[in-house]
């Protein structure tokens, strides 16, 4: 077990720069039972091919292709005891559904880079940076994970670029936006609102 938290080496030097509320935010350790939970509210939008291909994301249990205003969701940060993985469950609560929850698991590969797996193995490559005051996820191409090899596959022109990112409002609060833009659509997907931090490590 490790007292460092798993985003520790991610973020590097940088990780002393964070707010408290980002430090709480990614406090979980690895090799461990440590959750965080959060809880707020988001504004989802959906449009373009990714409106076209809604069965097929409800379907997958992915980022779900609705749009609707404020949203009530709470997500649980989890650690594992057999890993470094940093484990995602995000709740959604729509207004005309049963509560959905979308999970995905964080796994550090190389320095600040990090792949988002979801289901059936598809992940998100991106780079973790601090910078103007804010954490950003940048956009590094996609890959398949197979018996934990993970493979790139050519998905950004089909599926879009994306990109997120999280503000510290206070020691306890934070912003965070995501949002996926297609080269010929432009923005297709995009989630954005305010989470407080209920408890951490």
């Amino acid at each position: 077990m490790s007292d460092e938290p798993i985003f520790k080496s991610i973020f590097g030097e940088s990780w002393d720069d964070l707010p408290p509320v980002m430090q709480k935010h990614y406090s979980n350790r690895p090799f461990t039972d440590d959750v965080t939970v959060v809880d707020g509210t988001l504004d989802l939008m959906c449009s373009g091919p990714m409106r076209i291909f809604s069965p097929l994301f409800w379907l997958m249990k992915g980022i779900p292709p609705k749009n609707e205003k404020d949203v009530p969701v709470t997500v649980n940060f989890k650690s594992d005891r057999s890993s470094k993985s940093f484990h995602f469950n995000r709740i959604f609560h729509f207004k005309s559904r049963r509560p959905y929850q979308f999970r995905s698991r964080m796994i550090q590969t190389e320095g600040n880079e990090v792949i988002e797996v979801m289901r059936f193995g598809i992940g998100w490559r991106m780079s973790y940076v601090w910078e103007d005051e804010r954490v950003k996820l940048k956009h590094k191409g996609y890959v398949l994970c197979v018996f934990g090899i993970f493979i790139p596959v050519p998905l950004t022109f089909l599926m879009g670029e994306g990109y997120a990112e999280e503000v510290g409002v206070d020691d306890n609060t934070f912003d965070m936006s995501v949002s996926i833009t297609h080269a010929l659509w432009g923005k297709v997907y995009g989630y954005k609102g305010r989470f407080d931090v209920k408890s951490h490590p």
